[in-house]
């Protein structure tokens, strides 16, 4: 398909511009900084929901492709374009970012705050819209730069040191991700004498069982903490917990899907008989994950850490989806990171709203909201109910493909997993009897409900929740070609087939 528009360049083009026209702007009041960013972050959702539009649903292969040459000498190039797999991330990331803005609003400095953030949404964008290897890894690290400033400049007591981790770690996992691209470039320049960094190209070169290997796991290494996968996880509690609540919104709802999505995206196509190879390793780390985050959750009495480690739990469900390397596995993978995101960002908002009224998001300080704030409450069980997977919310159908599609090639792994979801109900049920039932002591009793503003921001978050488990199939419609193409390019790589689905009797099987 040609097309003329460069869709995914102004993708990345207008938050970028909108951040340093926000840090050109002399003094003027704080709201004139916010309005600014909100704008541009509209702005940049309206493209993003005519590019949605404009996909080819049974298209498997990238479209809206740009690519224009930067360093011949070098092989690097402007290479952007999405699929089925990328454009919901990139709708995530253009839905969130201005919620973000809006409903969690700096306490000083809002203009060094927007442009933060609109540059990192330019970051994050232009990571899920890469095709050319260097230029990922650039778009992959200028993420954290945005990240750390919004943890120490704006984050609680302990962000100094939440910031200083989030960075260490990531920008240690990233040494390996820089070094393994390096590294298939050459290898794919010696047995074709062309050095590039395209995706596409890449997916071709021959690799022995070790050094592909080798390879995956520098490149799992960087995605894997970024995510965050257990056991690399020890960074995200520290700084979901003392980010303010805009950076928590973006750290876990949208900056940890870049290491899920470099996943599937890169370790999949680059390195398919490596990914079938420790597929076992990983889908036990994955369930390890799920079943430590759940049991962790159990014993937080801090709603931001408790909402961390139940990211931990829905990362390890991501996981197991994508390294079952079935159809139904993968395509819930997705879906779920789409999921989670929405439902992580409610978890934050509303946590933060809860701070503003009572400084304190400890579950033993907040018992009985609910008397005084009806419409809190309500807002937060639809969040937390859609979290514990409820049929006809956004959480079930995704953790009811992952399951599915684990079970289908990986028994006990599914099995194993599913006591994660029992868990989930347990800690999100016990936390949210103590936050919101009971009496409300004199302080809570004065506790305002919710703003028309808030109203209106959680309002989208809601709908999008209660759309996605009523009727997800535009979207899964639109994901299972692409991932039908990976699953199908990993199948031809190592010659295993995932299992046939049985249909009824005088029916054709068919795959899931």
């Amino acid at each position: 398909m040609v097309v003329t528009f460069p869709y995914l360049t102004v993708l990345v083009l207008v938050p970028a511009g909108g951040a340093l026209a926000v840090a050109l702007m002399g003094r003027v009041r704080r709201e004139v900084h916010e309005l600014v960013g909100i704008g541009v972050s509209l702005v940049t959702l309206g493209f993003a929901i005519a590019l949605t539009v404009a996909l080819h649903a049974g298209d498997p292969g990238y479209q809206f492709v740009s690519h224009h040459v930067w360093a011949a000498s070098i092989g690097v190039s402007w290479y952007v374009g999405v699929d089925g797999i990328s454009i919901f991330l990139v709708l995530l990331a253009a839905v969130l970012f201005p919620l973000a803005l809006a409903g969690a609003r700096a306490r000083t400095d809002a203009r060094s705050f927007v442009g933060w953030m609109l540059l990192l949404e330019a970051a994050c964008i232009g990571s899920f819209v890469s095709l050319d290897l260097v230029l990922f890894f650039l778009f992959f690290e200028l993420t954290l730069v945005p990240a750390y400033f919004l943890i120490s400049g704006w984050g609680f007591e302990r962000r100094a040191y939440a910031a200083v981790k989030f960075f260490v770690y990531t920008f240690f996992g990233s040494a390996f991700l820089l070094v393994g691209i390096v590294v298939i470039a050459f290898v794919h320049q010696n047995q074709t004498g062309v050095l590039t960094f395209a995706l596409p190209v890449l997916e071709h070169t021959h690799l022995s069982s070790a050094t592909g290997i080798l390879l995956f796991l520098a490149f799992t290494a960087a995605f894997a903490v970024k995510a965050p996968l257990f056991p690399l996880h020890t960074w995200s509690p520290d700084a979901y917990a003392e980010a303010p609540a805009g950076g928590s919104i973006i750290l876990a709802a949208v900056l940890a899907k870049l290491g899920t999505y470099g996943i599937i995206r890169f370790d999949l196509n680059l390195f398919p008989q490596a990914s079938r190879t420790l597929a076992p390793l990983l889908l036990t780390m994955a369930v390890v994950g799920v079943l430590y985050g759940a049991l962790v959750a159990c014993a937080q009495s801090d709603l931001k850490r408790l909402v961390a480690y139940s990211s931990l739990a829905q990362v390890g469900f991501i996981a197991l989806g994508t390294f079952a390397l079935s159809t139904e596995g993968l395509v819930g993978g997705v879906l779920l990171m789409v999921n989670h995101g929405l439902v992580t960002a409610g978890f934050f908002l509303l946590i933060g709203w809860i701070y503003d009224r009572r400084k304190s998001w400890q579950v033993a300080e907040l018992g009985g909201l609910q008397t005084p704030a009806p419409l809190l409450a309500a807002a937060f069980t639809v969040v937390m109910l859609a979290s514990i997977g409820l049929p006809g919310l956004n959480g079930f159908v995704s953790e009811f493909l992952v399951l599915a599609g684990t079970f289908l090639t990986h028994r006990w792994w599914a099995v194993a997993a599913t006591v994660g979801v029992i868990g989930a109900a347990l800690y999100l049920l016990w936390a949210y009897q103590q936050a919101f039932h009971g009496r409300p002591r004199p302080a809570v009793a004065a506790t305002r409900d919710l703003s028309w503003a808030e109203r209106v921001v959680i309002a989208p978050l809601i709908v999008l929740i209660v759309l996605l488990g009523v009727y997800p199939k535009p979207v899964i419609d639109r994901i299972t070609p692409a991932v039908d193409r990976l699953v199908a390019h990993v199948e031809q790589v190592t010659h295993v087939h995932q299992p046939v689905v049985a249909t009824a009797p005088g029916a054709r099987g068919s795959r899931p």
